[in-house]
């Protein structure tokens, strides 16, 4: 802002100075008056035309250099009159500006030149000896514009790629902007996804299997005499109730994205006892734990994964195989834990997915889904009247021992 001042304002203070000078002690001749009078009006009105030159950062070119050498023209008029304007013609550097690149060394050489006839006392000094004086004058006026320009020219040049390097970055933080909108926007989407995902697993692990649970309950119920089997009835009764509940608890937990409640009170090993013991009194199928090697604490979400596997497979055996037995074997190896599910049941073709009825559907799907976040795997293998073997494998992601106490 203060540089356009004096581009702007300066010119015509000069102007002003060298004209009323000018006038007080030049030669009192009606052409002088004429010229001189004449070419600082034409030079006030030129400066204003090219006032809006001198403000743009990059003015067109041809215009700009059609000013500048019509500016050099008047300032030559006016200095070969009088040397007195030699204090306008400091104008010429100032709006060199407006000449493109290298080219304003051409427009201060110029410039130059005039100075050095002012600093001469005129043209009328510049002959014999004079001559080689000018030359020294007019080189030493060169050499300090030059210098001068050069250095505006770098500084002109450093703040262009400045501002382009502010263009560049702040297209780039538009577009980051508009990117990071677009990634909030999919997280956001990929957060609903996730936990859609989570719920409809989390409904299909406590509360389907607990009514699938209830209601054979309350199906074998059905099945006995009103006061023959009193007891079994209450048994079966007692069980529906207890499942209702676990059920009901379970459910709060999932909506909370809370652990499992064998999980909240108790390590992997004797939450799996929990749930098998439970598991065999409800189904009225055989079912023992084995736990092999050193039992190691594993990360919240390996436990639960494991755990809700451990609940499928269970149930699925439960459901559709018809077993007689069932063995829940989990092991820890020194890179590995695995979980092994195994049944003496009917058994189906693993590779025959397209249905549900045999338990290859939601469940083991949402089973492979939950190994698969966590960088485990799922293996299934079964054979028609042969029996089933699920088998969960995870990375072994914990390093503390802790004791077990082992139930079957």
């Amino acid at each position: 802002m203060e540089a356009e001042k004096v581009q702007r304002w300066v010119p015509y203070a000069g102007l002003t100075i060298s004209l009323v000078l000018a006038l007080i002690i030049g030669p009192r001749t009606a052409v002088y008056y004429a010229v001189v009078l004449g070419g600082s009006a034409a030079a006030a009105l030129w400066l204003r035309r090219g006032a809006s030159l001198v403000r743009q950062p990059e003015p067109p070119v041809v215009r700009a250099t059609v000013y500048y050498v019509v500016l050099l023209a008047l300032l030559a008029i006016l200095i070969l009159f009088s040397p007195l304007f030699g204090i306008f013609g400091f104008t010429g550097y100032l709006h060199s500006v407006v000449l493109p690149g290298r080219t304003k060394l051409a427009g201060t050489a110029g410039t130059a030149a005039l100075m050095a006839t002012t600093q001469m006392g005129g043209i009328g000094y510049i002959h014999g000896f004079g001559v080689y004086l000018y030359l020294i004058l007019l080189t030493v006026n060169v050499l300090i514009a030059g210098v001068m320009t050069l250095s505006g020219t770098a500084e002109d040049e450093h703040r262009r790629e400045l501002a382009e390097a502010n263009a560049r970055l702040q297209e780039m933080l538009e577009e980051n902007a508009g990117l990071h909108a677009q990634l909030v926007a999919q997280a956001r989407e990929a957060g609903v996804l996730d936990e859609r995902q989570r719920l409809a697993g989390e409904i299909h692990d406590t509360i389907a299997q607990g009514l699938t649970g209830i209601v054979r309950q309350l199906e074998v119920v059905e099945r006995f005499d009103d006061h023959a089997d009193a007891d079994k009835r209450r048994h079966h009764l007692a069980l529906a109730r207890e499942l209702a509940r676990e059920s009901l608890a379970e459910a709060r937990r999932s909506v909370q994205a809370m652990r499992p409640g064998p999980l909240a009170a108790a390590q992997l090993p004797e939450a799996l006892t929990e749930l098998t013991a439970s598991w065999s009194r409800t189904a009225g199928i055989e079912a023992r734990v084995e736990i092999s090697g050193d039992a190691v604490a594993l990360a919240p979400d390996i436990e639960v994964v494991l755990f809700r596997a451990a609940q499928e497979a269970l149930a699925n055996a439960g459901k559709y195989s018809g077993a007689g037995r069932v063995a829940v074997t989990l092991s820890y190896t020194s890179d590995v834990v695995v979980l092994d599910v195994v049944d003496d049941g009917a058994g189906f073709d693993p590779g025959n997915t397209a249905g549900s009825a045999n338990g290859t559907g939601y469940g083991l799907t949402a089973m492979r889904s939950r190994l698969r976040q966590i960088g485990g795997t799922l293996t299934i293998e079964s054979e028609p009247g042969d029996g089933t073997t699920i088998s969960a494998a995870v990375p072994l992601a914990a390093t503390a021992p802790m004791p077990v106490a082992i139930a079957s």
